[in-house]
């Protein structure tokens, strides 16, 4: 199987240059700095305490893992936000377009270039990683859950920046619209659920909850909670639940409202392991939609294609005023 040439030559560009290093040693510093910063918190509230302080340890886990997690998130789609956009800008975006690649195939190297430099990054901060559960007493599987997980945060990260990066002329931009798409993912899937709550509440003078009519009410608004599947913040939560507590967060969904009967396919999706697999399967379908329509808007047939069709347009505006002009 041949290596993209793209991956192969940003990522050869990277490893010579110095920007690679003093990256990884900032995402080792600010991981570091938490580290030792949440271990004297921890060992502040446990002073004087005769409980086993080897059981709170085990917090530094999703600590670390969140902390990660917001730097990949702010850093991926930087630099994918500037993948398209900076070949236009440095005009190479023509250049590139003449080689045999397909689109997709463009798309795709820009992708995975950035998340080998995750990689660089997750794998760099294993050694800090497993202090925390070298000291916790936790599975290992954990640890490379998480990795999972921050391959999957990264994956769909760098879809988001590369679709805006194929959408705007400027870097800049592109990362502005990059976050632009964060908070919809982040506000936007949550504002159903503050709706449905606030219904819920307005309504608890016209219902009864264990009236039939107000009990089905509250079952369907308890769907809109479907919402969340596509939020990462929901997703991160769902997790770190299951692997701190082994609880789900989601299973008491249809109990929120405090009906004794439920219905929709709340039911199936909050049961057993079925929201994380769903969300996993979601966030990779929403990344691979943003991939194909960053490869169909820098198709270079296409875009000939259009600009022939308004050549045309042109023309044909012209030849119909040409008697026009000749008569007066």
């Amino acid at each position: 199987m041949q290596l993209n040439p793209i991956i192969k030559r940003d990522v050869r560009v990277q490893s010579r240059s110095m920007k690679i290093c003093w990256g990884v040693f900032a995402y080792e510093l600010i991981l570091a700095l938490v580290f030792f910063l949440a271990l004297m918190i921890i060992q502040e509230e446990n002073r004087g305490s005769t409980s086993n302080i080897y059981s709170t340890l085990v917090l530094l886990y999703p600590i670390l893992a969140v902390t990660q997690l917001v730097i990949l998130a702010l850093i991926v789609p930087v630099r994918t936000a500037s993948a398209i956009s900076g070949e236009k800008e440095r005009q190479t975006f023509d250049i590139m377009m003449t080689t045999s690649m397909t689109p997709f195939s463009i798309i795709m190297g820009k992708v995975m270039t950035a998340i080998v430099q995750s990689l660089f990054f997750v794998v760099a901060s294993m050694p800090i990683m497993a202090l925390s559960f070298v000291v916790g007493g936790m599975s290992w599987g954990y640890l490379f859950c998480f990795f999972a997980v921050a391959l999957l945060m990264s994956f769909f990260a760098a879809s988001i920046g590369i679709l805006c990066s194929s959408l705007c002329k400027r870097s800049v931009s592109a990362v502005i619209m990059s976050y632009g798409f964060y908070l919809v993912f982040f506000g936007a899937t949550a504002l159903p659920i503050v709706l449905a709550e606030y219904v819920s509440y307005s309504s608890s003078y016209y219902f009864d909850m264990t009236y039939t009519s107000g009990g089905v009410f509250y079952s369907y608004l308890e769907n809109l909670y479907l919402f969340l599947l596509l939020n990462p913040v929901m997703y991160l939560v769902e997790f770190f639940g299951r692997v701190m507590t082994g609880n789900s967060l989601v299973n008491g969904i249809p109990y929120t409202t405090g009906t004794t009967r439920t219905c929709g396919p709340i039911n199936l999706v909050a049961s057993g392991n079925w929201w994380m697999i769903l969300s996993t399967v979601l966030f990779l379908a929403v990344s691979f939609l943003f991939l194909w329509l960053a490869a169909k808007r820098i198709n270079p047939i296409k875009r000939k294609a259009r600009k022939q069709a308004m050549r045309r347009v042109t023309q044909t505006a012209e030849s119909a005023l040409q008697p026009t002009r000749n008569e007066m």
